[in-house]
């Protein structure tokens, strides 16, 4: 069995390898040519304008520059080299001045040099990569000032767990909503882009059920100040989903809303 260490070792090289892939596939023209990919509920919940925000994986700086350009001093992290370097490319072509630094989230501090922020975020797709989140929320509380807020937003552990194929009613539940340990995966794919990896094709994962979030942010001392789980998505799960613009999808009429995302808001006293 692998050891946490080459188990992130795989991860790392599995990004680094989809960077190549990414590019070409994340809707990038529409991104430089001003275009946004956070949700107006997700400003709303922070307040980013003249404040030091950390981006916490922040692969290949999409998210970054959109908080760069609300008015952020904006720092991305990442334990991708590859992601790094390609952040800085794009960041200097939408014109936006983002400092990246390449570390993984545990060493953060460190890899920061003890910096404090008004704002840790971290998006969609981050938290399933990450093997213990209540060393991370400490880690989060640690890279806060004072008052600072957390703000975390991902994919909802409910959707997680739904089958890739589902009946034509009812929902289809395969994988796990609770932790149970890495889940090892084997697959040239990825969720975006064009063409397929052709190395480090393995990665592993970790399910992390709304209970574990929430205890890890509470357990590390920060003082929950939101929690919402949302009908909306930017990642088209299901076929049958609709579009509604700007990159977002929601459920059709006529069928079971159920969350597809979650936020939390906390604050440090």
């Amino acid at each position: 069995m692998e050891s946490i260490g080459e188990m992130m070792e795989a991860n790392r090289s599995n990004w680094d390898a989809r960077v190549p892939v990414h590019l070409r596939g994340y809707g990038l023209d529409h991104l430089r040519a001003g275009g946004q990919r956070l949700a107006a509920f997700e400003y709303a919940a922070i307040d980013v304008d003249g404040r030091d925000v950390l981006h916490l994986q922040s692969h290949i700086g999409t998210d970054t520059i959109c908080l760069a350009r609300h008015g952020a001093r904006a720092v991305g992290l990442d334990l991708s080299g590859a992601s790094i370097a390609a952040a800085r490319g794009l960041a200097a072509e939408c014109g936006v001045d983002i400092e990246y630094v390449h570390s993984d989230v545990y060493a953060a501090v460190k890899a920061l040099g003890g910096r404090r922020f008004d704002v840790v975020y971290t998006g969609k797709g981050a938290l399933c990569w990450l093997p213990d989140l209540h060393r991370w929320a400490r880690v989060v509380a640690e890279l806060l000032r004072p008052g600072g807020v957390l703000y975390a937003i991902d994919f909802h552990p409910l959707m997680q767990a739904a089958a890739d194929e589902q009946p034509a009613t009812g929902l289809l539940l395969d994988g796990n909503y609770l932790n149970t340990g890495a889940e090892r995966y084997d697959s040239p794919d990825t969720y975006a882009g064009v063409g397929v990896l052709a190395e480090s094709t393995v990665t592993y994962e970790w399910a992390h059920g709304l209970d574990e979030v929430l205890d890890a942010v509470l357990s590390a001392g920060l003082r929950l100040t939101g929690f919402v789980e949302h009908d909306v998505c930017c990642w088209r799960r299901f076929p049958s989903m609709t579009d509604l613009g700007d990159g977002w999808f929601g459920w059709p009429e006529g069928v079971p809303r159920l969350p597809l995302m979650f936020s939390v808001r906390a604050e440090k006293a």
